[in-house]
C-alpha cells in the first residue's frame, strides 16, 4: 500500500513538474511574444498614417496645412523605419543573418550612399565624399539591403564622431575566380574624447546626434560583416585620420540586374476585405498607387455577397475576421459557380509561414501577401493574380464555366 502511494506521489510530483515547466516555458515565451504583438501593432498604425497623410498631401491645403501633413509623414516613416531596424537587429542577434541576394551593380552601392547620408552630414557640417574603385559594370550577387545597411552604420558612426571636417566612403570590386572581393572603407578624422569612448558609449553618442535607428545601424553592420564571414579592421595613417575597413567575398552574377517591375498594364478593380479600417485604407491606399479603383468589406460575409456580382478583378483577403474568418470567404466564393467564383483572392496575413500559405492555397487562394504590407510586394501579386486570372479567360474549360 506505501509503496502504490509513494508510485502515485511520484507520478503526481512528475505531472505537477511537467506542468510548472509548461508554464515556466510560456512565461519565458511572453516577452517576446508581447514584442511581436506591439511591433505588428506599430507598424499597421504607422501604415495608416502614412496612407492618411498621402491621402491628405493629394488634397488642395494651405502651405501651411501642406507642412504638417508632411511633418507628420515624415515622423511616421522615421517611428517605421527605426521599428524596422530594431526588429531586424533582434532578429540577427537571436536567430542569425538572412540575406535575400539578386544580381547587383556595385557602383550603385556608392551613389545610394551619398543620397542617403550626403544631407544629414551637411546639416553636422560634415563634407561626405564618396568614390568607386572597380569594374563600371561589375555585378555580384547581394543583398541589396545588407549592403547598404554595412556601410550606414559605418558612415554614421564615422559622422557621429566629428563635429566639422570630412569624412570619405568608398567600396572597391575586385574580381577574381573564386568571386568578387568586395573592400569598403570608411575615413573620418580620428577624435581623441571619441577615440577613448568603449562602444557602448559611441552608440549612445550617435543615439543622442542622429536618433535610435542609425544607432542601431552601427550594431547591426558588425552583425553583417560577422554574418557574410568578413573581415573588419582599423588603420590609422599616423596623423588624425583614422580608416575603418570591411571586407568580404560575394558570388558573381551570372546575370545583369533585371530592372524594377512596371505597373500593371491594366487597371483593375479590387474587393479590399478586412476587419480593421486602418488596413482597409492601407491596402486602398497602396492599391490606388497602381491606378486600381477599390470597394472594401468588413468581414467575409459581406464578401462573399459583394462577390457574386463577379464586378472585381481582385480580392484581398484578410485571414482573421469575425462573423466569418478569409478561408471561410474564400471557400464560398470558389462555391458560387459562374465567373464571381474565378476572381483571384490573395490572403493578407502577418501568418505568412510555409504551412499557412499552404492552407490558405488549399482552400482556393492564389497567393499570399504578407502584413505589413509593402508596395513591391502587393504589385507583383497583382500582376502574378492578373496574369493567372487572364490565362484562365483564355482556356476553354474557363469560358465553358463563365457560359
Amino acid at each position: 500500500m506505501s509503496a502504490l502511494l509513494l508510485n502515485l506521489s511520484a507520478s503526481a510530483w512528475r505531472h505537477g513538474a511537467l506542468v510548472w515547466f509548461r508554464n515556466l516555458r510560456l512565461f519565458m515565451s511572453l516577452p517576446a511574444y508581447f514584442f511581436d504583438r506591439v511591433t505588428a501593432e506599430v507598424f499597421e498604425q504607422m501604415d495608416g498614417i502614412l496612407a492618411l497623410t498621402d491621402q491628405l498631401s493629394r488634397q488642395r491645403l494651405t502651405p501651411d496645412a501642406q507642412s504638417c501633413v508632411s511633418s507628420a509623414a515624415e515622423a511616421a516613416d522615421g517611428v517605421r523605419r527605426m521599428l524596422e531596424a530594431a526588429v531586424d537587429l533582434r532578429k540577427v542577434t537571436t536567430e542569425g543573418l538572412t540575406l535575400d541576394p539578386a544580381p547587383l551593380r556595385l557602383r550603385e552601392l556608392v551613389d545610394e550612399v551619398h543620397a542617403q547620408w550626403q544631407p544629414a552630414a551637411a546639416m553636422s557640417g560634415v563634407t561626405l565624399l564618396v568614390s568607386y574603385d572597380g569594374d563600371h559594370d561589375a555585378c555580384a550577387m547581394a543583398d541589396r539591403g545588407r549592403m547598404l545597411q554595412i556601410f550606414d552604420g559605418f558612415v554614421g558612426e564615422a559622422v557621429a564622431s566629428l563635429r566639422r571636417g570630412a569624412v570619405e566612403a568608398s567600396l572597391r570590386a575586385a574580381i577574381g575566380p573564386d568571386g568578387v572581393r568586395v573592400e569598403g572603407r570608411v575615413r573620418g578624422v580620428r577624435d581623441p574624447a571619441w577615440q577613448l569612448q568603449d562602444f557602448e558609449a559611441r552608440v549612445r553618442d550617435v543615439d543622442q546626434r542622429f536618433g535610435l535607428r542609425v544607432a542601431i545601424g552601427v550594431v547591426l553592420a558588425r552583425q553583417i560583416i560577422d554574418g557574410l564571414g568578413g573581415g573588419l579592421r582599423s588603420e590609422g595613417a599616423g596623423g588624425a585620420s583614422e580608416t575603418v575597413v570591411f571586407d568580404f567575398l560575394l558570388p558573381i552574377a551570372s546575370e545583369a540586374p533585371v530592372e524594377a517591375p512596371q505597373e500593371a498594364e491594366r487597371s483593375a478593380h479590387v474587393l479590399v476585405v478586412d476587419d480593421n479600417a486602418t488596413n482597409r485604407m492601407v491596402a486602398q491606399a497602396l492599391c490606388e498607387m497602381f491606378d486600381c479603383t477599390c470597394e472594401s468589406a468588413n468581414d467575409g460575409a459581406e464578401a462573399v455577397e459583394a462577390a457574386r456580382g463577379g464586378r472585381f478583378d481582385l480580392i484581398l483577403m484578410d485571414i482573421k475576421m469575425p462573423v466569418m474568418d478569409g478561408v471561410a470567404a474564400t471557400r464560398a466564393i470558389r462555391a458560387l459557380g459562374g465567373p464571381a467564383s474565378l476572381v483571384p483572392i490573395i490572403a493578407l496575413t502577418a501568418n505568412a509561414e510555409p504551412e499557412d500559405a499552404e492552407g490558405y492555397l488549399a482552400a482556393g487562394m492564389n497567393g499570399v501577401v504578407e502584413k505589413p504590407m509593402k508596395p513591391e510586394h502587393l504589385l507583383a501579386a497583382l500582376q502574378a493574380a492578373l496574369g493567372e486570372n487572364d490565362a484562365a479567360d483564355d482556356r476553354p474549360d474557363a469560358a465553358a464555366a463563365a457560359a
